[in-house]
C-alpha cells in the first residue's frame, strides 16, 4: 500500500446512491472520497425522479411511504442548501381514471387505513387540452426531484473541494490488505461500492427505462398527470413522459417501440397536439424483491445498490 492518508470511506460511482450515501458519511464527520466517471445508460442521469407514495395499479403505500416522505423531504431541502440548487418539488399527482371502475375502486380505498392518508377525493376538473371522461383521483405527498440537477450540483461543489476523482475504476485499481483497501493510490478504511447497472451483485437486475421529453404548446397543468405513464411539467410548453420497462437488450439505447409504447400512452391523456423533442433512455439497477441491495461484500467492502424506479 502507499503512503497516502488514509480516508474513512472511498465511495465508488456517483449516481443518486453515491451523492446521498457521500453526503450523508460528510456530515456525520467521516473523511470521504468520491470516484466516479459517468459512463452512458446510467439512469440517474435522465432520471425524472417523480416521487408517488402509491403503487397506482394495486393503490397500495409504496414501501415505507409514510416514513420516507418526510425524511426525503426534509433531506432534500438540506442538500438544496448545502450544494445551492433547487431540486426538490413538491408537486400534485392527478392519476386518470381510465374508467368507471378505477373510480369507484379509488373511492372504496379511500377508506382503507393503510392508504387513505396519501389519496385525495376524485375530481371531474381537468385541465384544458388533457382528457379524463372518467375524472381524476389526486395523489396526496407527490413531489419531483431534479435528478441531474442534484448531480450536477455535487460534482461542482465536490469537485471544487478536491474530493471527486473523475476516473474509472477497475479491478486492477483496487488494492487489498488486511487492515485497508487501495483505490488509485488512494487509501481507505473502507470502500462503498455505488455503481449502480455497471455492478455484479447477486440479487441485481438491470431494466431499460425510456422516456419522452414533448412540447404541447397551451398545455398547462396543475400537477403531474399519470393514466400508464406520467406527463410531469418542466416549464413552458415542456413536459417529460415516462416510462417503459424492459429487461432484455437493456443497453440497446432508445427504441422506437419504446417511443411509440410512451406516445400511444401520452395520446389517451392529450387532446392537444404535441412535438417529440427528445427521446432517452437509461438502464435501473433494480433487485428482484424491489428492495435496496445495501452490506459488506469484504471486511473493508460493501455495496449499496438495487434502488430501481422508486429510489428517489
Amino acid at each position: 500500500m502507499s503512503g497516502s492518508p488514509v480516508h474513512d470511506v472511498i465511495v465508488i460511482g456517483r449516481g443518486i446512491a453515491g451523492v446521498l450515501l457521500s453526503e450523508e458519511l460528510r456530515e456525520r464527520g467521516l473523511d470521504v472520497l468520491v470516484v466516479d466517471l459517468p459512463r452512458p445508460g446510467r439512469a440517474s442521469a435522465v432520471a425524472a425522479g417523480v416521487v408517488n407514495p402509491v403503487v397506482l395499479r394495486r393503490t397500495v403505500p409504496s414501501w415505507r411511504a409514510a416514513s420516507m416522505l418526510p425524511f426525503a423531504g426534509e433531506r432534500y431541502h438540506e442538500l438544496e442548501t448545502r450544494l445551492n440548487v433547487c431540486c426538490w418539488h413538491p408537486t400534485p399527482l392527478f392519476r386518470v381514471f381510465p374508467g368507471g371502475k378505477e373510480r369507484e375502486d379509488w373511492i372504496h380505498w379511500k377508506d382503507d387505513p393503510e392508504v387513505c392518508s396519501f389519496l385525495g377525493h376524485p375530481s371531474d376538473e381537468v385541465p384544458d387540452g388533457t382528457s379524463a371522461p372518467f375524472g381524476v383521483g389526486p395523489v396526496l405527498g407527490a413531489a419531483w426531484l431534479d435528478v441531474p440537477a442534484l448531480l450536477d450540483a455535487h460534482r461542482k461543489a465536490w469537485s471544487a473541494e478536491g474530493l471527486l476523482i473523475e476516473q474509472e475504476v477497475g479491478p486492477a485499481d483496487v488494492g487489498r490488505s488486511a487492515a485497508e483497501v487501495e483505490v488509485l493510490g488512494r487509501r481507505a478504511r473502507l470502500i462503498v461500492h455505488t455503481t449502480g447497472p455497471f455492478a455484479e451483485v447477486p440479487g441485481l437486475s438491470r431494466v431499460r427505462g425510456e422516456g419522452l421529453t414533448v412540447r404541447v404548446p397551451g398545455l398547462q397543468l396543475p400537477g403531474i398527470m399519470h393514466r400508464g405513464v406520467f406527463l410531469l411539467p418542466q416549464g413552458g410548453d415542456l413536459f417529460r413522459v415516462g416510462a417503459t420497462f424492459a429487461w432484455d437488450q437493456v443497453w440497446s439505447g432508445p427504441t422506437e417501440q419504446g417511443r411509440a409504447w410512451l406516445e400511444e400512452r401520452l395520446k389517451q391523456m392529450l387532446t392537444l397536439p404535441y412535438e417529440v423533442v427528445d427521446h432517452w433512455a437509461g438502464v435501473r439497477p433494480a433487485s428482484r424483491d424491489r428492495r435496496p441491495i445495501l452490506g459488506r461484500i469484504a471486511p473493508h467492502e460493501a455495496v449499496l445498490n438495487g434502488l430501481g424506479s422508486r429510489g428517489v
